[in-house]
């Protein structure tokens, strides 16, 4: 029941008689679909979404365009897996294009990230080539609008 999934893809603390109302169904129902994509591995984990230009932390994001060779009866599967295993890496995605994966890590400085990719990232042996992209400002990420003063302009319906 794809339903259920978007709901908690949008909010990870929707409970199950939440959904249970929203869908029309049984909270028994519902507890054992969520259980079955868990058991599954459809649900990998259920996150919170951090706004953390409005806290103390400092966190510099990066974009990392990566070029490599893919190896023989492994294509990008085998480099893939050596960088995004890398602590600093939070996403790593096979790419159409110009360029072959598409590298995000978080680090607490500028520094910290360019040594990332020039000492660990870029010395891999499959490694061509890498261009890296400093993230300035998020506006927006997985649906979720940052820094936004749009008001809802949803009625609020309580049963």
């Amino acid at each position: 029941m794809l339903e259920v999934l978007e709901l908690l893809e949008k909010d990870s603390r929707i409970t199950v008689s939440e959904i249970a109302v929203r869908l029309g169904k049984q909270e028994n129902e519902i507890k054992d679909i969520i259980k079955k994509y868990e058991e599954n591995g459809v649900i990998v984990a259920y996150s919170t979404m951090i706004n953390w230009e409005k806290t103390q932390k400092e966190v510099v994001t990066a974009l990392i365009e990566v070029k490599i060779t893919p190896q023989r009866l492994e294509g990008f599967d085998r480099a893939a897996e050596r960088i995004y295993k890398f602590p600093e890496v939070s996403s790593c995605y096979l790419m159409s294009g110009g360029f072959d994966l598409t590298v995000i890590i978080e680090g607490k400085t500028l520094k910290e990230v360019a040594m990332f990719v020039s000492e660990k990232l870029a010395p891999l042996e499959s490694v061509l080539s890498t261009s890296t992209h400093f993230v300035l400002k998020k506006y927006k990420d997985k649906g979720q609008m940052f820094n936004s003063n749009e008001v809802d302009g949803r009625e609020a319906i309580f049963l």
